[in-house]
C-alpha cells in the first residue's frame, strides 16, 4: 500500500465500522438532553463560543431554581422535623438537575472566553481588563503610579 507521495506505507487501512459496537445514545438525544435549559434567543452580551453559552446558562437555571434548592437544604438539615420528611427532601434535592448547583457556575471572560485568569467584579480575563482599562472603557479603573 503507498500513500500519497508515492512511498510505501506501513499503516493499516482504517476499518469504515468499528470493530466493537457501544450501547451509547445517538448524538442528537444526547445534544436535545444538554440544550433543554438553553434559551432559543441568547441574551449574551460578550463574546459568544459553547463555553460562554452553557455557562450563562448554567447561571441562569441557578439562578431559577436556587430558593428550591435552599427550602429543601433547610428541611434536609431541620433535625426538628420527621427523619422521613429529611430523607424525601434528600431525595428531591439530589434529583435535581446539575445545573441548579452553584458549583457548576465557573466565571469566564466576557470578551474571550477564557476561563482562567479572571477579575470576578469585572467577569474579564487580565488581558482583556488591561486593555480596556487602558482604553478608559472601565469605569473608576486607572493605572495605578506612585
Amino acid at each position: 500500500m503507498r500513500d500519497s507521495y508515492g512511498a510505501p506505507s506501513n499503516h493499516l487501512p482504517i476499518p469504515s465500522s468499528p470493530p466493537f459496537s457501544s450501547p451509547q445514545a445517538p448524538p442528537s438525544t444526547t445534544i436535545a438532553i444538554m440544550s433543554q435549559f438553553r434559551a432559543k434567543k441568547l441574551d449574551i452580551g460578550g463574546y459568544v463560543n459553547i463555553r460562554n453559552i452553557r455557562d450563562h446558562t448554567k447561571r441562569k437555571v441557578f439562578a431559577e431554581n436556587e430558593p428550591e434548592r435552599n427550602a429543601l437544604r433547610y428541611i434536609i438539615r431541620n433535625t426538628t422535623l420527621p427523619q422521613r420528611v429529611r430523607a424525601q427532601a434528600q431525595l428531591e434535592l439530589s434529583k435535581m438537575h446539575c445545573y441548579t448547583r452553584f458549583t457548576q457556575v465557573k466565571n469566564r471572560c466576557i470578551m474571550g472566553g477564557r476561563g482562567r485568569g479572571i477579575f470576578s467584579d469585572f467577569r474579564m480575563g487580565r488581558f482583556q481588563f488591561r486593555l480596556n482599562a487602558l482604553a478608559g472603557n472601565l469605569p473608576g479603573v486607572k493605572k495605578a503610579s506612585w
